[in-house]
């Protein structure tokens, strides 16, 4: 098994938030009745897993102790279908930090970000504009890497001078 990490939530009523979950795309992977109801569930949305366990309390404030960070393949399309369902805390919007993303509300009132990474042009083509006409110069990594290459080059020139002449003394 790899190593990950999945977050368990204690909630008031694990029944209520996998129905909620699952309204909103996720998938149920397992659960557990411990005969007086649902005591515990698992459930996925892509390979991200997310684990639900009995106890937690209910809350009224604006935020709660964690925040879940799901990262998605369209989050536009995902906005668009939930926006008018769950409470929306922000709308869709791109962030400094290159992501495209929303946040909601659960029923439990824990945050949820969806995001996806995003290429925007106009950092793209700020880039570009300073990259000198020489081009950029090499990192310690791309040094190796070029480093690398040479020496591919030059055995690969020393090898056939050495089948040419092989062949012409033969």
């Amino acid at each position: 098994m790899s190593e990950k990490v999945v977050p368990m939530i204690h909630v008031p009523d694990v029944r209520a938030a996998v129905e909620w979950y699952t309204a909103i795309g996720f998938t149920v992977t397992r659960t557990h009745d411990d005969g007086e109801g649902l005591s515990f569930a698992l459930l996925s949305f892509g390979s991200s897993e997310l684990m639900f366990n009995e106890g937690g309390q209910p809350s009224t404030r604006d935020r709660r102790e964690v925040d879940l960070y799901v990262y998605a393949d369209d989050v536009d399309e995902l906005y668009r279908r939930l926006q008018d369902r769950v409470e929306v805390v922000e709308g869709l919007h791109d962030t400094f930090y290159g992501m495209r993303e929303f946040i909601i509300r659960d029923l439990n009132r824990f945050w949820m970000t969806f995001g996806q990474p995003v290429l925007r042009v106009d950092e793209v083509a700020e880039d570009l504009e300073q990259v000198p006409p020489g081009g950029r110069e090499l990192g310690p990594f791309g040094q190796l890497i070029a480093a690398l290459l040479a020496v591919v080059v030059v055995g690969l020139i020393i090898v056939g001078a050495a089948a040419l002449l092989s062949w012409m003394f033969h």
